[in-house]
């Protein structure tokens, strides 16, 4: 019991830390609320990545089966919601903005892997709702979905790497780091793409 409340107490710790060094960010002194608030649901987005090939692969300790299955479910669910209202927060500030990222034609470096990441997220997200109504064998299925995660997860650190604003350095590195690492390691141990997958 100790060995999982300490478990879990270190990685709420490592998911944590970086959103609450972001609120001490010197730059929210010039920021608009509500493009805080747009950055912070990113910033939440990112945090939430790390737990949901922690989930599926079976990595949380103390939960059972259907609950780790329920927990997937609803932090997929929160990290849309999270996707929508960065975009919408960010739409609200500067509508143009907005459109030149959509369009790929921002001079932003980190605006194409942003974009990139929203659209797989929301692809991931439309796979798991109609995965009744899709006549795909569930090994199929599973690939694509497990497919659209990797993309969406490494073009969410690449856009989050790339921007210098609210986040601080060394804990989004260590987020980022840690969103691939257990996306890869859960990839590798299910063994998404082999025949014999889990």
């Amino acid at each position: 019991m100790l060995r999982t409340v300490g478990l879990w107490a270190a990685l709420l710790a490592l998911l944590a830390v970086p959103v609450v060094a972001a609120a001490f960010s010197p730059y929210l002194e010039y920021r608009r609320p509500i493009y805080i608030l747009a950055g912070f649901a990113g910033i939440l987005g990112l945090a939430l990545m790390p737990l949901q090939p922690l989930a599926v692969a079976g990595y949380l300790p103390g939960l059972s089966p259907m609950a780790t299955r329920r927990l997937h479910r609803w932090v997929g669910i929160s990290l849309l919601g999270a996707v929508a209202l960065h975009v919408l927060g960010l739409w609200i500030t500067s509508p143009p903005d907005v459109v030149d990222a959509l369009l790929f034609r921002s001079p932003t470096p980190f605006s194409p892997w942003g974009v990139a990441a929203m659209w797989t997220i929301f692809a991931a997200g439309l796979l798991a709702l109609l995965r009744g109504r899709l006549r795909l064998r569930w090994r199929t299925w599973r690939r694509w979905h497990a497919a659209l995660t990797c993309v969406a997860v490494v073009c969410t650190v690449l856009h989050a790497l790339l921007i210098e604003g609210t986040m601080e350095f060394y804990t989004k590195i260590a987020l980022g780091a840690l969103a691939i690492g257990v996306t890869a390691r859960a990839m590798i141990d299910l063994r998404i793409w082999s025949r014999k997958a889990r």
